[in-house]
């Protein structure tokens, strides 16, 4: 007599919704920005109208700002879970104030741009660096104020390390620093992927 086996089926946790949310808006931006890109080496290549443009200096500057920021959040994710509350408050501030200051970097390329007679509309190169770099900007922006609200979070919703031990094992919830982790790694990766096309295409 033939005797049925069963074999147990490892269950899996369904993705969470907040974390599929934001690996949607990342492939959203990966679409846009290959868009913005590709547009670019196409007009790049009809020399009837392309002329390249220097890049601003100060996009050295933000790029350093906007790496910095990622390594201070890896300093706070790895602090929220080791319970090290004010290592993880510091950290937070600390990349939120970098954020701030890569937005304001490229406030002011754009307005080196602008110093040297290159506004918007006087070179089909510079308008894309203004377009390109301004919808990185926003994106940029959006997760500032991630950022912001996460460091408020720090000092209002954590007020003792057992806190942050008791968020981390609600498995039914994802931290915020984790959500705002993965999208600001991801935009700063975005950044170092269009600064190098930049200078590769200039």
């Amino acid at each position: 007599m033939a005797t049925m086996t069963h074999t147990a089926t490892p269950y899996r946790r369904p993705v969470h919704p907040l974390r599929f949310m934001v690996w949607l808006s990342m492939a959203s931006m990966v679409m846009l920005f290959a868009g913005f890109t590709s547009a670019y080496i196409v007009k790049h290549a009809d020399t009837n109208v392309w002329n390249n443009v220097e890049l601003p200096r100060l996009f050295w500057v933000s790029t350093t700002f906007i790496l910095a920021s990622s390594v201070t959040l890896v300093f706070a994710y790895r602090a929220f879970k080791q319970r090290q509350l004010g290592t993880y408050r510091s950290m937070m501030l600390a990349t939120t104030g970098l954020g701030a200051a890569f937005l304001a970097a490229q406030y002011y390329a754009w307005m080196e741009l602008v110093d040297r007679g290159l506004a918007v509309g006087t070179e089909v190169a510079a308008d894309f660096l203004y377009v390109i770099s301004g919808a990185h900007f926003f994106h940029v922006l959006g997760g500032v104020v991630a950022l912001a609200a996460v460091s408020v979070l720090a000092f209002t919703r954590y007020r003792q390390p057992e806190d942050l031990l008791l968020s981390a094992l609600n498995t039914d919830k994802v931290p915020s620093v984790e959500l705002i982790s993965i999208f600001w790694h991801f935009i700063g990766l975005l950044w170092l992927y269009l600064f190098v096309f930049f200078i590769a295409n200039t």
